[in-house]
């Protein structure tokens, strides 16, 4: 199996459905209300880990009752959370507005995972032993940075989705073997509105990246090659939710695997388009045997 480390965020996710995401200063009545666990990193473990990955999840949560929710949660999908800490406070929250035409909103408070600011050795032991290292960008930017090193020291590939997307350094950037920025990401962090514009100015930065593009699928740049635009499959869309994550897990696994990039990425696809139809982000994730189906 491919030993997969995730240093990230675990939140849960407060989300309303509603027909259409209301304008500033107005209200809209929604139809629906649910609580699901959530957060960047937690989302990509239990992708990975549904997508037959052996993970460990690096982060922490609240001493609160969300708290105990999530960490439930990512044990029921096999993810090991020795070291998922509890901090005092609440844990970190995602809010949530999804329309019918299943894009979203989303403003993330940090609660617990502000506190990771540093790695302990167990942290660090746990990230040399893994095949890949996942990050994000909802910790703060120091234990970002601290992992991506550790990782880059022990020969361990590292995969970076900057979202929320901010400024990178190139203390962060030189450590980083894959970027995973959706379009928006891409375009902000590159200055470039149009994909392969914006992918040849990151590949300055990084060896490889892939642009997801929603339903047009992904771009896949690394240097020394041509870009190739891979479609993804065409579904009916609920919940775009995790979309992102999902393919970031499923990625990984494949990647792991040792499986060729146009491959990975058909799996990965796979995963996402799966994901896509089920409302919620971390319950609509698939199982490998649903992906390797669809994938056929």
């Amino acid at each position: 199996m491919t030993r997969i480390a995730v240093l990230g965020s675990t939140n849960m996710d407060l989300v309303a459905y509603t027909t259409r995401a209301p304008e500033r200063g107005e209200t809209v009545t929604g139809r629906e209300f649910r609580t699901i666990p959530g957060g960047k990193g937690a989302n990509q473990a239990v992708a990975a880990a549904r997508a037959g990955g052996e993970v460990t999840m690096i982060g922490a949560v609240g001493d609160d009752a969300y708290g105990a929710q999530l960490r439930d949660g990512l044990e029921h999908a096999g993810v090991d959370t020795d070291l998922l800490h509890t901090a005092e406070g609440p844990s970190g929250t995602a809010h949530i507005v999804v329309d019918d035409s299943g894009s979203n909103a989303i403003v993330v408070i940090p609660g617990a995972n502000g506190v990771v600011t540093a790695l302990g050795p167990g942290e660090i032991a746990a990230i040399a032993a893994a095949d890949l290292l996942l990050m994000q960008l909802e910790l703060p930017l120091s234990a970002v940075v601290e992992g991506a090193r550790a990782a880059r020291s022990q020969g361990v590939r590292t995969i970076l989705t900057p979202s929320p997307v901010q400024p990178l350094s190139d203390e962060l950037l030189d450590h980083i073997d894959l970027l995973v920025p959706n379009e928006h990401e891409a375009a902000e962090l590159s200055g470039q509105a149009e994909p392969h514009a914006a992918a040849q100015i990151l590949l300055r930065q990084v060896p490889e990246v892939i642009i997801t593009l929603g339903a047009k699928g992904s771009l896949y740049a690394a240097r020394g090659g041509e870009p190739v635009l891979f479609a993804a499959p065409e579904v009916n869309t609920v919940d775009t939710t995790g979309a992102g994550d999902t393919f970031v897990g499923a990625l990984a696994v494949a990647l792991g695997e040792g499986r060729p990039v146009a491959k990975a990425l058909a799996f990965a696809s796979s995963a996402a388009a799966l994901c896509v139809q089920k409302p919620g982000a971390s319950t609509s994730m698939p199982y490998r045997s649903e992906i390797e189906a669809d994938a056929v």
